[in-house]
């Protein structure tokens, strides 16, 4: 008794559905993530109640032993202008302050002038 079937079950499976939700799930992730960069170096940051979220292009950090950091690069304080200069370019960039709460305002006001002599917007980082 020979039973025969019409049709013929494929043992194949198709991956390109697979792909297809990995590559969409992949643009979900990387649309909803969070843009803002954090900053790898131990600061207190003061708080605040409210706060907005900016794009940063620079990041300005003062430790509380008043050591400058740009981009989590350490330079010093005569170096600083020239950095922030190379860093900003010719375009218009926002600059990040993360300025531990203990380290005098002449500090945030130095670090702030020279970014508005560069004709960049600045903005400091606070904790909610």
């Amino acid at each position: 008794m020979g039973l025969q079937t019409k049709h013929k079950i494929e043992p194949m499976f198709s991956m390109s559905s697979m792909t297809d939700i990995v590559f969409l799930l992949l643009i979900f992730f990387m649309l909803t993530s969070s843009f803002i960069t954090p900053s790898g170096l131990p600061v207190n940051l003061p708080t605040s109640k409210t706060s907005t979220v900016e794009m940063q292009k620079v990041s300005v950090t003062i430790t509380e032993a008043l050591d400058y950091y740009v981009n989590d690069k350490k330079v010093s304080r005569a170096m600083l202008e020239g950095e922030l200069r190379s860093k900003l370019g010719e375009a218009e960039g926002v600059v990040s302050l993360h300025i531990d709460k203990a380290v005098p305002s002449e500090h945030l006001v130095y670090v702030a002038g020279i970014a508005t002599a560069l004709e960049a917007k600045v903005s400091v980082a606070v904790k909610q």
